[in-house]
């Protein structure tokens, strides 16, 4: 197995704190959303998560239809990230909309539902979090 990548970010203060990157690109503050009883007005964990695991995801899609050999257009992902609070415990859920341009639905579905082996993210997420994955029609 060859590393081929590793990102390396140090958080102060946990989610009322700042996260830096050792390479400086990411350099943001972290604040608990208002609806989670916090002050808001930065960005918070499940926003960078959603924003990972939807680049990956879309990305992925790409390699997957390599793979069947299917041509496609842009690739949109949206991700949402969501803090389940159950009985005393925290979780989290996922829901996945997938929008990819010039191909029938049925092909789309195929796609979606092929990425999952091969996306990072949700492999790692499987039976770990809740995950809809949702193809959105072309209109």
């Amino acid at each position: 197995m060859e590393k081929l990548y590793e990102a390396e970010v140090t958080t102060l203060a946990g989610r009322n704190g700042h996260a830096k990157s050792s390479d400086g690109v990411l350099d943001v503050d972290v604040r608990i959303p208002k609806e989670m009883g916090g002050v808001g007005g930065a960005t918070n964990p499940e926003q960078l998560f959603a924003a990972a695991w939807s680049a990956c995801f879309g990305t992925s899609v790409t390699v997957a239809a390599g793979i069947a050999k299917v041509k496609i257009g842009e690739v949109s992902v949206t991700a949402k990230i969501s803090v389940i609070h159950d009985s005393g415990n925290f979780n989290l859920g996922a829901h996945l909309l997938v929008n990819i341009k010039d191909v029938d639905y049925d092909t789309a579905k195929k796609l979606v539902d092929a990425t999952q082996s091969i996306c990072s993210y949700s492999k790692a997420t499987k039976g770990n979090i809740n995950a809809i994955y949702e193809v959105l029609p072309n209109e």
